[in-house]
Parts: C-alpha cells; structure tokens; sequence
C-alpha cells in the first residue's frame, strides 16, 4: 500500500487500482499539495470521515455529489445524503464497512464533532483502514487513552497520530500511544497547521525511536510505502 500524506489529517491510500481518501481536509488546508479539481479526477473508491470539524469534513460534500461514497458514522451519512451525497454511508463505533478497495473498522476518539453550520456530527472516531494486505490506524483527533491498546492488539502497520497539541493530543502524549498501538509504522499529523497546533514531530519521533517504532515524518505532498 501507498500512503500519502496531504497535509493536516489528509491521507490518501492507494493499492491495486483503488484510491481511498481520508479526512478530505483540500480547499482551505494551507499545507494541501494538491487542488480540489485534480483531486476530483481521481477516481476515489471511497471517502472516510474520522469526524465533522471542518478540518476534518473539507471537500466530503464535492466527493459526495461526485458519486464517491462518503463513509463515517450515522449523522455524518445522514448529513452527506442530505446534502447531496449520493452514496454515504453511516455506521458507528465498533461496525465494519467493507468494498472491493477494503473495509473500515470505527473506533473510539476522546474529542467532539460538529459541522461547521453547528450540525451535530455524532460521536468522533478512529479509522482502522485495512486494504492490500496493511491494516492502518488512522487516529482521528482524540488524546490518550487506554483502550487503545485493543485497537494495537489487531496488529497495526501504521499508525496515524494527531502531535498537535491544544485540540488534541501533543507529541509526548502521542508518543505514550505507541506503548499501547504498537504499530510497525508511525506517521504524525495534525501540527502546525495553524498557530495552535506547536507539536514537535521531533519529539514524537524521539519517543517512538526509544520504543523500536518506525516514525516517519512526512511533508506534505511525501508518501511512503507499506
């Protein structure tokens, strides 16, 4: 599997023909390589929505009235279909949805969801992503906690983790995840996008070094294999 890193929380997966995006955080993201119009023509298998903020929502809405399913918990399908989507899917904590590009699995996130119109966006989650043959966490926003370590009893290849600090959790916090996740692979996001978010990836990766773990910091537009 091919991982690239989009800028923020952005993330898209590519394998075998298929294209998954994750947290379509594009027009407005300042750190976003690429524009919403290339990202149009990408042929998506599917968008994943960890949770409502806008920063996390984006562009759902372009993809979703495109045809691209649009997949996250029960109000964000219900509010995509509203909108024009015309194919969301919701589901919630702890249910699977599958396609022929793979599944999501939604776990917990400790944060709060709400649609930039103030819309209630539902309980937020994680994403466990599998798809050729790699399962990766992608963590949503959220600080730790300690049933995080049933998520890394699944065996994770990677692990996407917000180090920003103020909205989530920071570097040294996220590096105590890796305690608990115990991913091959980790990559932070979530920092630096804006003033708040002063997390150190340097910090995280110091921890994640004292612990065997493979941090990766990527800039945006930079992919790594899996």
């Amino acid at each position: 599997m091919e991982l690239r890193f989009l800028g923020h929380s952005t993330f898209l997966l590519s394998h075998g023909g298929h294209r998954v995006l994750i947290d379509p955080f594009l027009a407005g993201n300042p750190q976003c390589p690429v524009s919403l119009e290339e990202a149009l023509g990408w042929n998506l298998s599917a968008v994943l929505i960890s949770h409502a903020h806008g920063d996390h929502w984006g562009n759902a809405l372009d993809f979703g009235r495109a045809g691209v399913p649009v997949i996250g918990t029960a109000e964000i399908g219900g509010y995509a279909a509203a909108n024009g989507a015309t194919n969301a899917v919701g589901a919630n904590i702890g249910g699977t949805v599958r396609g022929e590009w793979g599944s999501v699995y939604f776990t917990p996130a400790w944060h709060s969801s709400s649609f930039p119109d103030g819309t209630y966006g539902g309980m937020p989650t994680g994403l466990v992503v599998e798809m050729g043959g790699r399962r990766v966490y992608h963590a949503g926003d959220t600080s730790l906690f300690s049933d995080m370590r049933l998520i890394g009893d699944r065996g994770l290849d990677a692990a996407l983790l917000p180090i920003g600090d103020h909205y989530t959790m920071g570097p040294e916090e996220a590096g105590r995840t890796l305690e608990l996740l115990r991913p091959r692979v980790a990559v932070p996001m979530h920092y630096g996008t804006f003033p708040p978010l002063t997390g150190d990836p340097q910090v995280f990766a110091a921890a994640g070094q004292a612990q065997g773990v493979d941090v990766r910091v990527l800039g945006p537009g930079e992919r790594a294999e899996l």
